[in-house]
């Protein structure tokens, strides 16, 4: 009978994870579709773009040869697809380089920031949520409630003005531009973790006020268990599920969001490299980008269900 239930567990935990698989598969194709057209049509023909209006039609149809839009919409969609799926992005119209290379070349900066981003989001936002509900109505609920409304109502690009006129002019103890070593990104990345921060402790604070009126805390105090104990193990322990998976989100958020603020900060990332992309109509390295970004955002998502799926074993069953 052991046997048997650990099979039917196993195979449950494999269905699970092919469906988040088949999941992530079509929400990457999705967003590829969606790109690809966006591309094509809102904008008009991508040649007539680039070349601008006083082009020569031999030079427009020049650049639709190169850019493979000389062909049906259809035949180029499914052409992109099979580059896609062997992992190539195709060339910058621009710089002529690969799409693949200059994308992995400016990643390792955007997800530096935005992992810094995070770590200074859940410091900040787990002791605080913790405080705020085990010290419901107390000062340090207020003023973990008043950081919280802060957070959310200062956009992340302002609050990055704010510290660059602050502590790079006014005090220059960060340097205004540079990314030569994480001390140059730790500014960028308070600027983008508080507002993060702002959502996780509400969160953590809710979560844990909730675990604390369930029963089992009833039944462990009535077993003689301390109060430290009952909050810090059993309580932290099922009230920080929810917040696993809300900063996994956040933290995809963080990859997006991390364009205005490389723009602030005039960082050499991915943001900002697609930034320009748009300004100059480099249409491979915009669609290439946008896949890129889409693929990281559901890997995370992924990982971030499959992670409470084994912390929280019911998700699986339901």
């Amino acid at each position: 009978m052991v046997i048997i239930a650990w099979e039917l567990q196993r195979i449950d935990t494999l269905l699970f994870i092919g469906k988040k698989i088949l999941r992530l598969i079509a929400t990457v194709l999705v967003v590829s579709t969606l790109i690809f057209f966006i591309l094509r049509v809102i904008p008009g023909d991508p040649a007539l773009v680039i070349a601008g209006i006083d082009a020569q039609p031999t030079e427009i149809e020049a650049i639709r040869e190169k850019l493979g839009t000389d062909t049906p919409l259809i035949v180029q969609y499914f052409s992109w697809l099979q580059q896609v799926a062997r992992f190539d992005l195709g060339e910058s119209f621009i710089s002529g380089e690969p799409v693949t290379s200059l994308i992995l070349d400016r990643f390792t900066l955007t997800l530096t920031l935005a992992v810094m981003g995070l770590l200074i989001a859940l410091a900040l936002a787990i002791p605080l949520g913790i405080l705020s509900a085990v010290k419901r109505w107390s000062l340090w609920d207020y003023g973990g409630m008043l950081f919280s409304q802060a957070g959310m109502a200062v956009p992340s690009f302002w609050l990055g003005i704010l510290l660059l006129l602050l502590f790079a002019v006014k005090f220059p103890i960060f340097p205004l531009f540079g990314a030569e070593n994480l001390f140059h990104l730790l500014l960028p990345a308070i600027s983008l973790g508080l507002a993060r921060a702002a959502t996780l402790l509400r969160l953590t604070r809710a979560s844990m006020i909730e675990e604390l009126s369930k029963e089992y805390v009833i039944t462990a105090r009535a077993k003689g268990l301390t109060p430290f104990l009952i909050k810090y193990k059993h309580v932290l322990k099922n009230g920080l599920l929810p917040v696993v998976t809300l900063a996994g989100i956040q933290f995809g958020y963080m990859l997006g969001g991390a364009i205005i603020i490389e723009q602030v900060f005039s960082l050499p990332g991915l943001g900002r490299l697609l930034l320009f992309a748009v300004y100059q109509r480099d249409f491979p390295l915009i669609q290439g980008g946008v896949v890129f970004v889409a693929v990281i955002f559901s890997l995370i998502n992924f990982s971030v269900d499959i992670l409470y799926s084994f912390l929280n074993p019911k998700i699986r069953v339901e």
